[in-house]
């Protein structure tokens, strides 16, 4: 269907048939609507007996009547109008577009055929449509608007909407800034800003509020230089702070500094978001402080109920390998998290240990075992095998069996084959789909001699996922008859 959907083809049928525009399209406020009917109305077709092209609106004796009065230049109701707007016929389109004047029920097709192909057809629309625009109409019809204009030549009509919303007031937006498409919210949001429609305060309610980072981010810098010029403002930077999104409270922090409270930034250096940190990191040393003892110190304690996986992870994302004992202690700590970070804060100080990592394989908790396989892949061959090949087994916790798997499959040779022979038939779907790949990809190494008859057998248990010639192949590289 070239992209339309059945329910612009509907609504085309019905158009054709005489409903009333409003009764055809659902939802005009939803951008796809007009999208999938102007696609509907050209693309969904059929080549009929005598060769010639119609989509499914002009198959009735109506629809072919239409078109001829579309040729015509009959004066259209809005139905009709609507469906000559989006006619495969560049000629009708621009016939069409000498007839939207003082309808505003099909400017939306306006909008759309601002960006169409034949250039007659497009300067008209945009004519049209620099007519027509109103504060109001401009609101309606951003997100539609937004839509067109990633096609090619599709921006004069989103530029003309930018035009008319900078002279309008502050409440005309916020149907806009409130929008649920973050492409709206961002249009919306950065015209703000640049006309400055909106307080410190309320640029800092959005930044905490807003789902989007480009949002949050605009919006906070935007506060912020606002707060800059016309000296400190508590309820910014309370808002800030207190946001649950951490580019709005990064951007908090990071003005503690400048509106001198460097001091409340420590309260930072455990957040859970690691760009937090390294900004609350920023600003305690340009206090005079250095962060790493302070994460140090609560790091000391590793049955402390109360230290939190933010703590850890600033510990190794500032400390060195002289920490390394420290996180150690905590992979035994009570909370899972705690844990997975103290693992993953070994990784990143490339701390290698590989008895006490392999332990860790058999924690309760996933993320430490996703964790310590990580660290242990690079060094995965040094590993003993048939320890490994123990927690395939089917009561093992699952994440330690991928983990397990994940390191052997890390092996070449034999040691490969056989941990992706063992779970060739197994119960979990994930594991069996990887063994059995596993064992196709498979190809004897240097490490493994020809003639091998282990070979033989592992391949023989797993004959079923091989042709008989791709089989046979296998064989002759591993020194075997088939």
């Amino acid at each position: 269907m070239r992209g339309s959907t059945r329910n612009g083809t509907q609504a085309a049928v019905r158009l054709a048939e005489g409903a009333a525009l409003r009764e055809a399209v659902v939802d005009p406020a939803d951008p796809a609507v007009w999208i999938e009917l102007d696609d509907a109305v050209r693309h969904n077709g059929w080549s009929g007996a005598d060769g010639t092209w119609l989509p499914e609106w002009q198959r009735t004796e109506q629809g072919r009547a239409l078109t001829e009065a579309f040729r015509r230049g009959d004066r259209l109701t809005d139905a009709q109008l609507a469906l000559a707007l989006c006619h495969r016929d560049g000629r009708i389109r621009r016939g069409a577009l000498g007839q939207v004047a003082g309808r505003p029920e099909v400017l939306p097709l306006v909008v759309v055929r601002c960006a169409d192909w034949a250039e007659p057809v497009r300067e008209r629309a945009r004519t049209r449509w620099a007519e027509a625009v109103t504060v109001e109409t401009a609101v309606a019809l951003t997100p539609l608007a937004l839509r067109v204009g990633v096609r090619t030549r599709g921006d004069v009509a989103v530029g003309l909407i930018d035009k008319v919303l900078r002279s309008a007031d502050r409440e005309a937006l916020l149907p806009l800034l409130t929008h649920p498409d973050r492409t709206v919210r961002r249009f919306a949001h950065r015209l703000a800003v640049e006309e400055g429609l909106l307080s410190p305060a309320e640029l800092a309610r959005s930044a905490a509020r807003d789902e989007d980072t480009v949002v949050q981010g605009l919006c906070a810098e935007a506060a912020l230089a606002a707060v800059a010029e016309g000296g400190a403002d508590d309820d910014v930077l309370e808002t800030l702070l207190a946001a649950r999104n951490p580019r709005a409270r990064s951007a908090g922090v990071t003005a503690l500094r400048r509106a001198g409270r460097g001091e409340r930034a420590i309260g930072f250096l455990g957040d859970r978001a690691g760009v937090v940190r390294a900004c609350a990191r920023y600003v305690v040393r340009q206090s005079g402080s250095e962060p790493v003892e302070w994460y140090r110190r609560r790091c000391a304690d590793a049955g402390d109920p109360a230290l939190s996986a933010g703590v850890v992870s600033g510990l190794a994302e500032c400390g060195d390998r002289s920490d390394a004992e420290a996180l150690w202690a905590l992979t035994t700590h009570p909370d899972p998290v705690v844990r997975t970070r103290a693992v993953s804060g070994l990784r990143l100080l490339d701390v290698l240990d590989l008895r006490r990592l392999r332990a860790l394989l058999d924690d309760p908790a996933p993320g430490v075992v996703r964790e310590a396989t990580l660290a242990l892949v690079p060094s995965a061959r040094m590993l003993d095998d048939g320890w490994l090949l123990e927690r395939l087994a089917v009561g093992r916790a699952r994440e330690t069996r991928v983990s397990a798997f994940r390191l052997l499959n890390a092996h070449s040779g034999l040691v490969r084959l056989r941990a992706a022979v063992a779970l060739v038939d197994d119960p979990d779907d994930k594991l069996r789909h990887w063994a059995r790949q596993s064992v196709q990809r498979w190809h004897p190494t240097g490490d493994v001699p020809p003639g091998v008859a282990e070979v033989g057998e592992l391949l023989g248990r797993a004959r079923h996922l091989f042709s008989g010639h791709v089989l046979k192949r296998r064989l002759w590289e591993a020194g075997l008859k088939a």
